[in-house]
Formats: structure tokens, sequence, C-alpha cells
């Protein structure tokens, strides 16, 4: 009896064993994530890719934006001048000589409009030399026909790349000529530290200081062209069978509490956000100079800044020294994202 109960029991665990075996080697599910399900197993880097906007800029290399201001400027480099005497009010690293991306742009404008070129002048759009979707958002359909004086006023006033290359182009002697008559007309205007490689502001190697540039400004100023095409708030012009509307990628001109003659942004990673403006400001007519802005609305925030500071002083006294008077504060600008604009080296 007990033999036959010890083969009962011998045969229920033979049974048992091959479950069990089973069981112990079936594979685990794998539980798969949506990236790796997606991607056939292989890993997806991480699509934070680094912006260009994160690249420090030269000035910021060079350790200009730790430099200290009464006003507490955020722009690396800042200048304003009297107009008619010269007299300068405020500096701040004046003379470090910086990319200045799309202000490249009015030295472009002065050198064409000198050229007496026609402005009813049908022009091709061309595609840029650095013309990338990395570098570049044009809505200008390269092929499409504007005349010249429409591709120099989207050029001013909404910074568009391939309408300043256009007119460039199409400059006697093509893009080597206008690059020299560039770089001849800084040495005409004093502009020492300037130099030129491109009409579009999209190459680092366009450099230039706020002193210069406000030799620039000062320049550009005594065109009416370029007064009118600079400060209009928003123009449409038709591209190929369609009506396309641009804005002006300065704010400040569709503010009442300005009065602004003439002006001009710019921006690539190298150069952080410049400003250059030609602006009645407490019954003077001044020119402002703001390079290397570190925030996206920082260089808006900055003429903001030396607004409020040139209004809080008598005029007698506004020649006086900083420091900044007590009241003065530094309130945050807004400022939409259409306001920033959608094409040219601006925006990207």
């Amino acid at each position: 009896m007990a033999v036959w109960a010890a083969g009962v029991a011998a045969f229920v665990c033979a049974l048992a064993a091959p479950a069990t075996a089973a069981t112990a080697a079936e594979p685990q599910p794998v539980v798969k994530s949506k990236s790796s399900a997606s991607s056939g197993g292989k890993a997806i880097p991480s699509r934070r890719k680094a912006r260009l906007s994160d690249r420090p800029s030269l000035a910021q290399k060079q350790g200009l934006r730790a430099t200290e201001d009464a006003l507490d400027l955020k722009s690396s480099a800042a200048l304003v001048v009297d107009q008619d005497t010269d007299e300068v009010l405020f500096s701040k690293n004046a003379e470090a000589v910086l990319p200045i991306a799309s202000i490249t742009k009015l030295m472009t404008a002065i050198v064409v409009v000198d050229a007496a070129q026609a402005m009813d002048e049908p022009l091709k759009v061309s595609k840029v030399a650095l013309d990338t979707p990395k570098n570049n958002r044009s809505r200008l359909q390269v092929g499409a026909t504007l005349t010249r004086g429409e591709l120099m006023h989207l050029a001013l006033m909404s910074s568009e790349n391939r309408a300043a290359y256009s007119i460039g182009a199409a400059y006697p002697g093509g893009l080597p000529a206008l690059v020299d008559a560039m770089n001849q007309k800084a040495v005409e205007l004093g502009m020492t530290d300037s130099h030129f490689v491109e009409p579009t502001g999209l190459s680092s190697d366009n450099r230039s200081s706020a002193h210069d540039l406000s030799l620039l400004v000062k320049a550009a100023y005594q065109h009416p062209v370029l007064r009118e095409y600079s400060t209009d708030p928003d123009a449409s012009v038709t591209v190929g069978r369609r009506m396309v509307q641009f804005r002006n990628t300065n704010s400040l001109v569709r503010n009442p509490s300005w009065e602004i003659g003439l002006q001009k942004t710019g921006y690539i990673s190298e150069a952080g956000r410049c400003l250059v403006m030609q602006a009645q400001l407490a019954g003077r007519k001044l020119i402002m100079v703001l390079l290397d802005s570190a925030g996206r609305y920082s260089r808006v925030g900055d003429a903001e800044r030396i607004r409020r500071w040139l209004d809080s002083m008598p005029p007698a006294s506004m020649t006086a020294a900083l420091p900044v008077p007590p009241q003065l504060t530094s309130a945050p600008v807004t400022e939409g994202d259409g306001d920033l604009g959608r094409s040219g080296s601006d925006s990207f």
C-alpha cells in the first residue's frame, strides 16, 4: 500500500514538473515605451535641440554683458547721442566692435539710394546665399517680381533678407560692387570700426560699433525714403498671385508715446538683439543704438528705460551725469509675438 502511494506521488510530480518548467521558461512580456515602439526599438534623441538664441553672442563671449550701468540696461553696448549737436548723453561699451545683424540693411539701402537706381524698376526675388531654414523665414517666393521700392520697403520695415539680397544683386556690378560701395561709404562716414561682407546681416562678419552706427543712422536719416520705409507700421505687397501683409519688426513704431523718424532692428545669435533709432525724445532729436540685448523683448525694454530716464530730467539738466533719478524703475515692457515680425533675420 505504501509502495502504491509512493508511485502515485511520483506520477503526480512527473505531471507537474513540465508545467512548472514551462512557466519558468516562458519569456516575460516586454513593455515598450511609445517612443521605442514607434521607432522600431531604436533610441530617439531628445527633441529639445539647442536653439540659435541659446548660443552665446560675441559680446557675451567677451564678457560685455557683465558690464553694469546706471540705467540697468540689458544691452551689452548702448549709445544715446544728440542728433544736432553730437553730444553724447549715454554711453556703454560704445567702441566695442560687434556683429550687427540686420542693421546692415541700412547701409545697403543708403548705397542703393546713392546709386540713384529707379524705385519702380521690377526685380526678381533672389535666393540668399545664406538662405536656409535655420537662417531665414522668408515669405517672398524666389522668382517673384517686385519693384525695387517694394523690396527696399520690406527690407527696412520687416527685415526681409531676400528683399535686401535682391536689391543688392541688382546693384551695378552685382554683389561684389555693392559690398565695395558699402565699405567705401563706411569710410566716407567716418565709420572706422565697421566692415561689411554682404547686404542682409545674416553673416556675423558684418561688424560695427555703437559709435559707428550712430553715424550710419544720422546719414540714413537724410534720405526721406528711408525714413518712410523703415517706420511704416505695416505694408501689403503682391507676391505671385496672392497679397501678403508684412509688419514692422519694431513694435515701438505703433506706440503713440514714441515719435520715431527712422529705425532698424536686427538679430542673429552672434549679435544678440539689436536696435537703432532716430527719435524725438524730451524735446530733442536723438539717435539711439542698442546692441546685443540679452532677452527677446529687452531691446524694447531698454529703449523705454532710456526714454523714461530722459523724460524724468529737466531740459537744462539733461546732460547731467548719471545716476538715474530714484523714481526711475525698470518696469517690464510687453510685446506681442506679432511685433517681432514673421520674416527676415529678426524673427528666428
